[in-house]
C-alpha cells in the first residue's frame, strides 16, 4: 500500500497551473466528504508547496478527479486532467493565443533544398534519418502533429486525416490518423525520448530521466508507436508554471540532471547561474526545478536546447549506445565551441557518415546555449521579452500571449519596447544583417565541407594512406559540428552574431584544413 500512496505525491505535484478566478471561491474539499487536509496527510511535499502560492485556496477537485475511489483503495490512482484547457478556464486570453496559429511560421519547409537553410544538407548527414525530411519549426500547438507526420519518425505510417489538418491544432488523435502503410523514401527513427519536448502528457507515466520502473507505464525503450497513442496534447502549461507553488518551474529530466551535473543552471557564469534552482526529489521517482524568480531562458531550454536522445556508438571502441543507456537522454548544455569536446568525454557519436566514415554529431535546436554570452543576454533580455510580446484582450486588459511568435515578424511588440528610438525600419534592417552575414557564412562552410568530402572520396580511390584519411576524418568532425550548429539553431546568428562569426569561420578553416591534407597526400602517390 505505501508504495502506491507515493506515487499520488506525483500525481498531485503536476497538477494543471490555474490561477485564482472562480474556482478560488470553492471550498477546500477534494472529493465527496473528503478535506484537503486528508490528502496532505500523505503529500506533504505538496502542502508545503501550496501553502504560500496563489492556487492555496483551490479544492484539489480543480484538476483531480476520482479521489473517493482513491482513497478507499490506494491501488486505484486519482484521475489527473493535463488537458491545457483546464488552465484555460482561468487564463482565457493565454490559452487562446497558445492555440492561435501563427500563419508566419509555414508547415512542412524543408531546411534541405536549394533555397532552404541547408542547401547541402542531403550529403552532408548522408546517411542520417533527418536527410528524409528536416523541416522549420512551426508554432508549439503543432510540436505533437508535426512530430509524428515527419518522414523519418515512423516511416510515414502517421498522416493528417484530411489536407486541411495543417490547420486544425487539436488533439492529437482527431487530426492524425494511423495508416498502417510504410512508406518509401522514409525513416523509423522515432523514440520515446523525443517524445519528452514535445508533450506534458507522459508526466505521470515516465519515471525520472526515463528510468525503468514498474510504477512507470513508459521508458527510454518504449516502443514509440505504442507510446504515442498516450499522447493527445502539445506541451502544456505545467512544464514551465508549478501548479502547487505558482512558480516557475522545468521538469524537464535531463535539464534538471545536467544543472545538478554542472553545479547551477548557467554553466559559463562564474556563479553558475543568474537565477538559483531548488529541485524537488519526490522520493526518487520524479523531480521538478523551482526557480527562485522568472527566467524564461531556462523554461524555454527545456526543449530549445542541443541534446541527445537517440541511439549511438562509442567512437573509440565503437560499441552500441543502446536506448537502455542514460547517453540517450542527455542535454550537453556546452556552446558551439565547446561541444565537440563534450561529447568526446561522453564517448558518444551519433552517426558515421556515408562517404569518410567520420564519427559525426546530430545536433538538435542549441538557442539557450548559443543565447548565453549574447548582448542581449548580458542586457538582461529573455526569451518572453521578444518572443512573447503583451497583448491586450477586448477589454482592454493586458496579458502575455503565448503564441510565441518570431520578432521578426513582430518588430514593433518584440524591439520597440526596449528600443523606443528605434525604428520597425531600422530593427528589421539590423535583424536582416545579422542574419544575412550568418547565412553567408552557413553556405560557405557547407561548400567547404562539401569539398572536403569529395576530396575525401578521391583520395581513398586514389590510394591516400589511412593515417592521412583518418586526419582527414578528424577535421570533418569538428568542421561538422561547427556548422551543423547553425543550421540546427533557429535564428540564423541572431541570438549571437559574434558565436555565429567564429565557429563558421572556424568551420570553412577546419574543412580547408582537412581538403589540403588530402591532396598534398595524392600529390605524391
Amino acid at each position: 500500500m505505501k508504495k502506491r500512496i507515493w506515487i499520488g505525491s506525483i500525481m498531485a505535484l503536476t497538477l494543471v497551473w490555474a490561477t485564482p478566478g472562480l474556482a478560488a471561491t470553492k471550498t477546500a474539499k477534494s472529493g465527496k466528504g473528503v478535506d484537503e487536509a486528508t490528502c496532505f496527510s500523505c503529500h506533504e511535499e505538496v502542502k508545503e508547496l501550496k501553502k504560500s502560492g496563489k492556487h492555496a485556496r483551490l479544492a484539489c477537485t480543480t484538476c483531480h478527479s476520482q479521489l473517493d475511489a482513491h482513497l478507499a483503495n490506494a491501488e486505484t490512482k486519482p484521475v489527473t486532467s493535463l488537458d491545457l484547457a483546464t488552465c484555460g478556464g482561468c487564463h482565457k486570453d493565454q490559452f487562446k493565443s497558445f492555440y492561435r496559429v501563427n500563419y508566419d511560421a509555414q508547415a512542412r519547409k524543408e531546411k534541405g533544398t536549394p533555397t532552404g537553410r541547408s542547401p547541402m544538407q542531403d550529403k552532408l548527414l548522408a546517411p542520417h534519418g533527418f536527410t528524409k525530411e528536416h523541416n522549420e519549426p512551426r508554432s508549439h500547438p503543432f510540436m505533437v502533429v508535426d512530430q509524428l507526420t515527419v518522414d523519418r519518425f515512423a516511416g510515414g505510417r502517421y498522416q493528417f486525416k484530411n489536407m486541411f489538418g495543417m490547420t486544425q491544432p487539436g488533439k492529437t488523435w482527431d487530426v492524425l490518423e494511423d495508416t498502417g502503410k510504410l512508406l518509401p523514401y522514409t525513416a523509423k527513427a522515432g523514440n520515446s525520448v523525443c517524445l519528452q519536448c514535445k508533450t506534458s502528457d507522459l508526466i505521470l507515466k515516465w519515471k525520472y530521466m526515463g528510468d525503468k520502473d514498474e510504477q512507470a507505464k513508459w521508458d527510454r525503450s518504449s516502443d514509440v508507436n505504442a507510446l504515442i497513442k498516450d499522447v493527445h496534447n502539445p506541451v502544456g502549461c505545467i512544464e514551465c508554471h508549478d501548479p502547487h507553488a505558482t512558480k516557475p518551474r522545468i521538469v524537464r529530466d535531463a535539464l534538471i540532471d545536467a544543472i545538478e551535473r554542472e553545479g547551477g543552471a548557467r554553466p559559463y557564469d562564474a556563479d553558475k547561474g543568474k537565477g538559483k534552482v531548488k529541485v524537488v526529489d519526490f522520493r526518487g521517482f520524479r523531480k521538478i526545478g523551482l526557480l527562485d524568480k522568472m527566467d524564461s531562458t531556462l523554461l524555454c531550454g527545456q526543449c530549445h536546447v542541443e541534446y541527445n536522445c537517440n541511439p549511438g556508438f562509442e567512437p573509440e571502441s565503437g560499441a552500441k549506445v543502446g536506448m537502455d543507456d542514460r547517453r540517450t537522454n542527455h542535454f550537453p548544455m556546452k556552446n558551439a565551441l565547446d561541444i565537440l569536446a563534450h561529447y568526446d568525454k561522453l564517448k558518444f557519436r551519433d552517426f558515421k557518415h556515408a562517404v569518410t566514415g567520420a564519427n559525426l554529431i546530430k545536433l538538435q535546436h542549441p538557442e539557450m546555449e548559443t543565447y548565453w554570452g549574447s548582448v542581449h543576454d548580458k542586457a538582461g533580455v529573455q526569451c518572453h521579452n521578444c518572443h512573447m510580446p503583451k497583448e491586450k484582450n477586448a477589454a482592454g486588459k493586458a496579458y502575455t500571449s503565448h503564441q510565441v511568435v518570431r520578432p521578426k515578424d513582430h518588430v514593433k511588440q518584440a524591439c520597440l519596447t526596449c528600443h523606443p528610438k528605434s525604428t520597425v525600419e531600422e530593427k528589421l534592417y539590423q535583424i536582416q544583417a545579422v542574419q544575412n552575414y550568418t547565412r553567408g557564412k552557413m553556405r560557405k562552410s557547407e561548400a567547404a565541407l562539401g569539398e572536403l568530402i569529395d576530396t575525401f572520396a578521391a583520395a581513398q580511390k586514389a590510394g591516400v594512406p589511412e593515417s592521412v584519411l583518418a586526419e582527414a576524418r578528424k577535421q570533418h568532425e569538428i568542421a561538422h559540428v561547427l556548422w551543423e550548429w547553425w543550421t540546427a539553431e533557429n535564428s540564423d546568428g541572431w541570438h549571437n552574431p559574434g558565436l555565429a562569426r567564429e565557429s563558421l569561420t572556424s568551420s570553412i578553416a577546419a574543412s580547408q584544413k582537412g581538403t589540403h591534407l588530402l591532396k598534398e597526400a595524392m600529390k605524391k602517390k
